[in-house]
């Protein structure tokens, strides 16, 4: 997995001076080597302040994932009620995903770690909260397409939108390494790549 491009510095103050530390920190190190008295250290506060805010690391650390998660389910928010096609709402969101996805590159990483790991009562509360909040309500435009008309009754809704996130996850993992392969020529373009796996998405890759 690829080193997230933010740099470790915090530039908030109060509770979100607090998140900003304890994200660059679990990013650098996961969560059972990260102590209290680390983050109140890198967000320049105290352990009791932390605890005002937070009763404890795991609350906080799930505060950092739903806050992760809840910039897609907001772009969903913003395309639900937005004009243009489902076509054109999807590619929107596919889109908007991916620039998330690489903006918040600390985030991204806990929320893979969290989802991949699945052996912990943490793991479980972020893979329900992803579904729930992004992957439910994705695939509920996809059948809203269906319904409409404009998008084929006989695919499974599920199938597309584990397409859609499943693209955009791999080109945030994969980047460092595409951009040492010459026939890729999308390695620093997310726009070309989100483009080029809807298109195929869409249209398919026969000939008509």
């Amino acid at each position: 997995m690829q080193t997230p491009p933010d740099n470790a510095t915090v530039s908030a103050s109060g509770e979100q001076g607090i998140l900003e530390a304890a994200e660059i920190l679990f990013a650098e190190k996961g969560f059972d080597a990260v102590s209290m008295s680390a983050i109140a250290k890198l967000a320049n506060t105290s352990k009791p302040n932390i605890y005002h805010h937070f009763k404890n690391k795991d609350e906080l650390y799930l505060a950092i994932i739903k806050t992760a998660v809840q910039r897609a389910s907001s772009l969903l928010d913003e395309l639900e009620g937005a004009p243009g096609t489902f076509r054109q709402r999807l590619a929107r969101f596919s889109a908007g995903q991916l620039d998330n996805i690489i903006a918040h590159g600390r985030s991204t990483q806990l929320v893979l770690r969290e989802a991949l790991s699945g052996n912990s009562e943490r793991a479980r509360e972020t893979a329900n909260y992803m579904v729930s909040e992004v992957f439910n309500r994705l695939v509920a435009m996809v059948r809203h397409g269906q319904e409409n008309g404009e998008l084929r009754e006989d695919i499974d809704p599920t199938l597309a939108a584990f397409m859609i996130e499943s693209a955009n996850m791999f080109y945030f993992q994969t980047m460092p390494i595409m951009k040492n392969i010459p026939e890729i020529n999308y390695a620093d373009d997310a726009g070309a790549f989100t483009e080029g796996v809807m298109d195929i998405i869409f249209n398919g890759v026969l000939q008509k």
